[in-house]
C-alpha cells in the first residue's frame, strides 16, 4: 500500500522537472516561396547550447531555391549576405572564414533537413542580432529576429 503513494509524488517531481526545463532548440521550416515558417526565436537564457534545425519543405533544388539559417548582429546581417554572393553556392553563399557570422546551417534543397548548435554565450546581452538565409537575394524575405530571454 506505502508503494502506490511513493510513486505518484516521484513521477510528478519528474514531470514537472522536464516541464520546467528549457527548450534550447527550435525547427525552422522553409518553403519554395522564400520563407521561414517564424519571424523570430528566443533562446531561453538557462541554456548554455543552442540548436537551430532546419527544414526545407519545399521541392526546388538547392542551386535554384536553397535555404541555410544564418546568425549575426543585426548591423552585419545585410553585409554578410551580400559578401557571402561571391563566395558562391558551394560556400553555402556565406565567405569562408567571416567573423561577423556567428552560427549557420548548410544550404539546403526541398526535401533536406539540417541543424547548427552554438554556444549561448557567443550573444551579447543588449546587442540585436537577425537570422536570414544567404542564398542570394533571399535575406529580403526570409529573416527575423534572435534575442536570449
Amino acid at each position: 500500500m506505502k508503494m502506490k503513494y511513493l510513486v505518484v509524488p516521484v513521477l510528478l517531481a519528474a514531470f514537472s522537472a522536464q516541464v520546467m526545463a528549457a527548450d534550447c532548440s527550435v525547427t525552422v521550416d522553409s518553403t519554395d516561396a522564400m520563407r521561414y515558417d517564424k519571424n523570430e526565436i528566443a533562446i531561453d537564457k538557462s541554456c548554455k547550447e543552442f540548436t537551430i534545425n532546419l527544414k526545407h519543405s519545399g521541392k526546388l533544388a538547392k542551386n535554384v531555391m536553397g535555404h541555410n539559417v544564418v546568425i549575426a548582429k543585426s548591423s552585419d546581417a545585410d553585409a554578410v549576405a551580400r559578401d557571402g554572393i561571391a563566395a558562391g553556392l558551394d560556400n553555402g553563399y556565406l565567405k569562408p572564414g567571416d567573423d561577423r557570422v556567428i552560427a549557420h546551417t548548410d544550404l539546403i534543397g526541398g526535401g533536406e533537413q539540417t541543424s547548427t548548435t552554438f554556444e549561448v554565450a557567443k550573444l551579447k546581452e543588449g546587442e540585436s542580432y537577425t537570422f536570414f538565409c544567404s542564398f542570394p537575394g533571399h535575406i529580403s524575405l526570409m529573416k527575423g529576429t534572435l534575442a536570449v530571454k
